[in-house]
């Protein structure tokens, strides 16, 4: 991994600053990235990932996992919609969410209950855009890109932006290689 392109100024509104730029060379280091994430996540936060297919968003996941103490091999819920992964730590239960196959808005999620599951868990939705943001103000927003098509490239572009007041304090900035 690589530094982020520029520091940001903690003092400033999480909305209003530019997200943190991570470069990432294999699974492993988004492993590790997802790993580090970890440390700053508490029951009440909502991650929210998007990128595209095969862009590394269940195997940060994994390393969020694995950072929260949680239990259970971290797998893509494509097809269960959510896993719920308890903490084996005594921390929060990680709710793991692909919402890849619903539509728009939070009421097709309705049945799943985050808001419920939300205070007391920290929630990763993936294709979660447009989808859960109705859940809270404060959220997380990775955003994974990857060179599309024919290609062998493992080499990742990961966005970091903290928005709302939960975030407001916390420095991304310390994401580097």
């Amino acid at each position: 991994m690589e530094a982020p392109a520029a520091p940001h100024n903690p003092a400033e509104p999480a909305a209003a600053r530019a997200g943190v730029h991570v470069t990432v060379h294999s699974p492993d280091q988004m492993r590790e990235l997802g790993l580090r994430l970890a440390g700053l996540l508490r029951a009440g936060d909502l991650v929210m990932l998007n990128g595209e297919l095969g862009a590394g968003k269940t195997t940060l996941t994994r390393g969020l996992g694995e950072g929260l103490g949680v239990r259970g091999a971290v797998t893509s819920p494509t097809f269960v919609i959510a896993r719920v992964h308890p903490s084996l730590v005594d921390g929060p239960p990680l709710v793991h969410v692909d919402a890849y196959r619903l539509g728009g808005g939070l009421d097709e999620m309705e049945d799943l209950d985050l808001d419920v599951s939300l205070s007391d868990s920290v929630i990763v939705v993936e294709w979660g855009e447009g989808k859960v943001e109705e859940l809270t103000d404060d959220r997380l927003h990775v955003v994974i890109h990857r060179a599309v098509g024919d290609t062998t490239d493992e080499v990742r572009h990961v966005t970091l932006t903290g928005l709302g007041a939960r975030w407001a304090d916390t420095d991304l900035g310390g994401f580097t290689a």
